[in-house]
């Protein structure tokens, strides 16, 4: 009789533990998130009014490109120089117009015009 006693108070340990796990578990709560998938139009700008600075005392020297990308843009950045040549962070002016400072970059280099913007 006592080794029944024994396994019955095992056997109310073990369905207390059981119960009490179970309503913690059951307590826990999510709050509403938010996922998705979409898709948006990808176009570019049209690059005008675009002007090149020169030094004033070296004149074989840019000191900055300015231009006009047509629309609100975030970040722009120039190349001028297509083999390996380095990016230019620009600055954006009145409107939609940016400015690019180049100092000491020799004239002789430039072989294109080569501009990134992105709106965010």
């Amino acid at each position: 009789m006592y080794r029944n006693l024994k396994i019955l108070f095992v056997v109310f340990v073990v369905v207390a533990i059981s119960v009490a796990a179970y309503a913690f578990a059951a307590s826990n709560t999510v709050p509403d998130t938010k996922a998705g998938d979409g898709s948006g139009t990808v176009s570019g700008y049209t690059i005008t009014s675009v002007q090149y600075t020169l030094n004033g005392t070296d004149p074989s020297t840019l000191d900055s490109v300015s231009f006009d990308v047509g629309a609100a843009a975030a970040t722009v950045k120039v190349q001028l120089v297509s083999s390996g040549g380095s990016w230019y962070d620009c600055t954006i002016g009145t409107g939609t117009t940016w400015s690019c400072t180049t100092t000491g970059l020799n004239v002789s280099t430039i072989d294109q015009l080569r501009v990134v913007a992105a709106s965010n």
